[in-house]
């Protein structure tokens, strides 16, 4: 075959260290950004990126040459780092280790914008935490629980 077709639609969750509340208002959107334009940079395609105070939401095109490790690698390396040195947190800024990466058909990407787009609303609702513990159930990804949160200092 003389091209390379390819539809792969992710979403990737990943959290502020300790799930502190270093995402301000104030910040938030150029953090968004940098993270959007980080994804664009390595080939793939941002769609959205949202999240609150302790966590992001990224829903994504993944270009086929692109591991999701490679990419979650430099989202989060390279967005903290751009972070720390422009000092857009009060204290130093860290991701959590791990992230949450789940894979969507083109017929689910309208509902998944919508749901990341309305990531305060539906936060005055549910926290992160059992947020995320609903994705790992409905996705049927084998956890344990005590694994997949630091705890907080």
């Amino acid at each position: 075959m003389s091209n390379t077709f390819h539809q792969v639609y992710i979403q990737a969750v990943f959290a502020v260290k300790y799930r502190e509340a270093l995402i301000t208002p104030e910040c938030k959107f150029k953090i968004l950004s940098v993270i959007g334009n980080l994804i664009n940079e390595t080939g793939c395609k941002t769609i959205i990126v949202n999240g609150t105070e302790d966590h992001i939401h990224c829903l994504l095109a993944l270009k086929p040459t692109v591991s999701t490790s490679d990419l979650m690698k430099v989202i989060k390396g390279k967005s903290s780092k751009f972070i720390n040195d422009h000092q857009l947190t009060k204290s130093k800024f860290e991701w959590q280790e791990g992230y949450g990466v789940f894979s969507y058909s083109k017929s689910h990407i309208d509902a998944i914008f919508k749901y990341i787009a309305n990531q305060e609303e539906h936060h005055k609702n549910q926290n992160f935490k059992d947020e995320y513990s609903s994705f790992l159930n409905k996705y049927n990804v084998k956890y344990d629980e005590r694994c997949v949160f630091e705890n907080l200092i």
